[in-house]
C-alpha cells in the first residue's frame, strides 16, 4: 500500500460544537510528529465522559476508546492492530518507571481531549501509546480493553491490596454503566462474592443481574458494605457511599465528575475509620491481564456492545446514547 500523501489530504471527522450538536465534516489529516505513527481508525466506543464535550464543545476531535491499524508503510508497526492508550507518558519519570504510566509526572495530555481523538478516520498516535491487540479479539470488542475493562479491572486490583476478597462481603457497585458492569465482572474474576448493584436504569440492572450481581435499591440505607465501588460519578452516590461503607471498609471513586464535590461531614464521616480511594484509568502493564479477562468473559462483554454505526450516523447515535438508550455503542469507521 502506498503511503498517504498528506499534502492537502483530508478525512471525515466529527466536530463537537456544543449545545448537543455534532456535525461530520472534512478536515485535514493531523500532522504526524516525531515518535508517532498514523492510525486508521476501525472502531471507537462511545463514552459518557464525552457528554461534557457534547454540551460545551471540543477544541480537538473527540473520542478516546480507539482501536485501529497503523497505516505507515515502511514502519515496523505498519498493518498491525492496536488499541490506543490515551494518557501520553514519558517513560522516564518516577511514576512511569514504577509502571504507573497513567500517572506520568512529566506529561499531562490525553488523546481525544487535549489532542485529536478517534471520532474520525485517522489520528496520529505516539508509538508508546499503542497497545497490541491479538487477532482473536474481534474489532468491536477491542475498544473495551480500555475504559470498560482497563479502568474497571485496575480499580478492583488496586483496592484488593487494601480490602481483599476474603474481607469484603458484601460489595456494592453504584452505577451500572459500562464501567460499573465491567467492575462487576472484574470483582467476580478476582474472587469477590455477594455483589450488589444500584442503578435507576432497569435494562442495565437486568444485565448486572445476568453478570451475577443482586439489585440494591437506589438510595437505600438499610444495609452497609465492606467495599463500595462508586462508578456513577454522582456526588449523591459518593456521599451515600461514605454513609454505607463499613468501618475499615473502602469506598472506591471510579466514576468521573468534574464539578466541585462537597462532602457531608456528619457523624458517620467523623466517627469511622475507612478508606476512600480514587483510581484513574490503568497502567500499560495491565494489558495482558485485561486481554485474559476479555477472553474469559467474552460473551458477557459482547452484551455491552449494543450498537454499531458509521461516522455519518454518529450525531444521532450519540444522542440516543446520551438518553440512556444504548450501553456501549461503537463507531465503525468505513475504509475509503
Amino acid at each position: 500500500m502506498a503511503a498517504i500523501d498528506r499534502t492537502n489530504a483530508t478525512m471525515e471527522a466529527a466536530v463537537f460544537h456544543g449545545d448537543e450538536r455534532i456535525t461530520i465534516e472534512r478536515v485535514g489529516i493531523p500532522d504526524v510528529g516525531q515518535g508517532e505513527v498514523l492510525v486508521r481508525v476501525l472502531r471507537t466506543a462511545l463514552c459518557g465522559s464525552d457528554f461534557k464535550l457534547w454540551h460545551k464543545g471540543a477544541e480537538f476531535t473527540a473520542g478516546h476508546e480507539i482501536f485501529g491499524v497503523v497505516e505507515q508503510p515502511g514502519h515496523r508497526m505498519h498493518g498491525r492492530r492496536y488499541a490506543v492508550y490515551i494518557p501520553l507518558h514519558c517513560d522516564r519519570c518516577a511514576a512511569c518507571r514504577r509502571g504507573d504510566t497513567q500517572m506520568c509526572l512529566e506529561v499531562s495530555c490525553l488523546i481525544g481531549w487535549n489532542r485529536p481523538g478517534g471520532y474520525a478516520e485517522y489520528l496520529p498516535v505516539p508509538e508508546n501509546c499503542l497497545l497490541p491487540v491479538p487477532d482473536d479479539i474481534e474489532d468491536s470488542l477491542a475498544p473495551l480493553l480500555l475504559d470498560t475493562i482497563g479502568t474497571s479491572a485496575h480499580a478492583v486490583r488496586f483496592v484488593s491490596r487494601v480490602v481483599p476478597p476474603q474481607e469484603a462481603r458484601p460489595v456494592l457497585v453504584t452505577g451500572a454503566g459500562p464501567v460499573g458492569l465491567g467492575v462487576i465482572l472484574a470483582l467476580r474474576d478476582a474472587g469477590y462474592g455477594d455483589i450488589h448493584v444500584s442503578d435507576p436504569n432497569t435494562e442495565r440492572l437486568k444485565i448486572a443481574r445476568a453478570f451475577g450481581a443482586r439489585e440494591h435499591p437506589v438510595g437505600d440505607t438499610g444495609r452497609r458494605f465492606a467495599l463500595i465501588m462508586e462508578c456513577s460519578g454522582a456526588h449523591a452516590a459518593r456521599n451515600l457511599g461514605i454513609e454505607l461503607v463499613l468501618p475499615r471498609g473502602a469506598l472506591v471513586l471510579v466514576g468521573e465528575n468534574a464539578a466541585p464535590w462537597t462532602i457531608e461531614e456528619g457523624k458517620v464521616f467523623r466517627r469511622k475509620d475507612f478508606y476512600m480511594i480514587r483510581t484513574f484509568y490503568f497502567p500499560i502493564g495491565d494489558l495482558d491481564s485485561n486481554i485474559a479477562l476479555l477472553r474469559r468473559y467474552r460473551d458477557e462483554y459482547r452484551v455491552l456492545v449494543d450498537g454499531e454505526f458509521g461516522l455519518r450516523e454518529l450525531p444521532a447515535s450519540f444522542a440516543r446514547f446520551a438518553q440512556g438508550q444504548l450501553i456501549k455503542p461503537v463507531l465503525a469507521v468505513e475504509r475509503r
